[in-house]
């Protein structure tokens, strides 16, 4: 059986995380993955797992934008939709060696996924 190339590693990731089920997301990252976010640096699939685990609940649907790939490097362009945000965009750049997703860059809005301001 061929092993997975590194874009149908992320999209797999990609999947699993946004369609809640966290244990197959994590089954595509390294052990000892990094992930620099707003406002966080994680370091190792424990810290990730807590990081994605804790977002991925308030998801109610996903959209799609864009993908690049460049060899080991993917990026992925999205609108994750909670109930606070629909539009919100989101870009992440995944690196991955040895079959296994080794870094991540995330780059959203936090202030576009708390509660709406009170009026």
């Amino acid at each position: 059986m061929a092993q997975d190339n590194a874009y149908d590693i992320v999209k797999k990731y990609h999947h699993a995380w946004t369609g809640g089920d966290i244990g197959t997301a994590m089954s595509h990252v390294a052990d000892d993955v990094t992930c620099r976010a707003p406002g966080v640096d994680l370091t190792g699939k424990d810290a990730y797992q807590e990081f994605i685990g804790g977002f991925a609940p308030m998801l109610t649907g996903i959209g799609d934008i864009a993908e690049f790939t460049d060899g080991n490097r993917i990026a992925l362009f999205y609108y994750p939709q909670t109930s606070a945000t629909s539009t919100t965009p989101a870009a992440e750049l995944f690196t991955v060696r040895d079959g296994k997703i080794a870094e991540s860059v995330l780059i959203f809005d936090r202030l576009s996924y708390g509660p709406p301001e009170q009026g």
